[in-house]
């Protein structure tokens, strides 16, 4: 986890708080049970996203497919969406800045 100005830098958890907002966790231990629990929801999240994709080509593809069918396709590929962003900036926010101790050496 980075630091900044010697705290732990705060986690952007895969899921928002009740009103929609991001919800973040500050700890130094990324074996500890929320993070395992963040960790596992991520997969679920980005493995259900393929599973929607797949889906969703299928009526996509079906140029007789249901306006109905189509527009729950676009929708539940919007949520998928936007956990897979959310998964992706999280993981982005963690990677260690350029040029800092944590940065991971070419070999």
């Amino acid at each position: 986890m980075e630091h900044v100005n010697g705290a732990c830098a705060p986690r952007l958890l895969p899921w928002p708080t009740p009103e929609g907002k991001p919800c973040y966790l500050v700890t130094d231990d990324t074996g500890s049970r929320l993070s395992r629990l963040a960790d596992d929801l991520e997969a679920v999240q980005l493995a259900t996203g393929t599973d929607v994709l797949g889906l969703a080509r299928e009526v996509l593809d079906d140029p007789g497919s249901p306006y109905t069918e189509v527009r729950y396709a676009g929708i539940r590929l919007a949520e998928c969406l936007t956990d897979a962003l959310r998964v992706a900036e999280s993981r982005g926010l963690r990677l260690p800045a350029p040029g800092t101790e944590d940065e991971v050496q070419p070999r």
